[in-house]
């Protein structure tokens, strides 16, 4: 026998179509032009929704009241208008997430895609049509009674928002208040193994 024996070689090799499978996927990843899907803060393209992708906090969308129940239980509500493809929005998604984590027991928390608007005419004071202005973001804030007490466009800053919700739950201001810390989940389990 003059020539290579094939069939010893590769009973020496043991899967080798598993090894020739592997290689021929290794090979074509390397020759295969991939796009990254990384999201970024800073355009306005559709990376997903902005709360969860942005402020990490899926609980806000969908939001668990509406505005109507809200107003029906006389609940202090924040409304936020925004959409999901708006730097600006995408930004101002932590604002939202932080107002949650302070008041999310205490207040109705809805944000409001305006994509999901309806295009109608006029709206019920119950609609979140009703408030929009037709900029995003936009935060408004009422009251028990369902009174606006802030309307504001743009990215309105966390410390504007907790003031109207300081005067709302007649809380002490900012200022003379001690600042609440949650507990780290390490400071917890030390305390439990003590």
């Amino acid at each position: 026998m003059n020539g290579i024996n094939w069939r010893f070689l590769l009973t020496l090799i043991p899967n080798w179509r598993r090894l020739f499978f592997y290689s021929v996927l290794l090979s074509c990843l390397f020759f295969i032009n991939v796009q990254s899907a990384f999201a970024e803060i800073n355009n306005d393209r559709y990376d997903g929704n902005i709360f969860v992708v942005y402020a990490g906090n899926g609980s806000l969308v969908p939001p668990k009241a509406t505005l109507a129940k809200a107003l029906a239980e006389h609940k202090p509500t924040l409304l936020t208008f925004y959409v999901d493809d708006s730097s600006d929005c995408k930004k101002y998604a932590i604002v939202v997430s932080t107002v949650q984590a302070y008041y999310g027991r205490a207040a109705e928390i809805i944000p409001v895609d305006v994509d999901s608007i309806p295009g109608n005419e006029t709206y019920n004071s119950t609609e979140p049509g009703y408030y929009y202005s037709g900029v995003v973001p936009q935060v408004v804030v009422l009251n028990q009674s369902g009174e606006v007490v802030l309307n504001k466009k743009g990215q309105v800053p966390f410390e504007e928002i907790d003031d109207k919700f300081r005067e709302l739950f007649d809380l002490l201001p900012r200022s003379e208040s001690v600042e609440l810390k949650r507990r780290s989940f390490n400071e917890l389990n030390s305390e439990l193994t003590k």
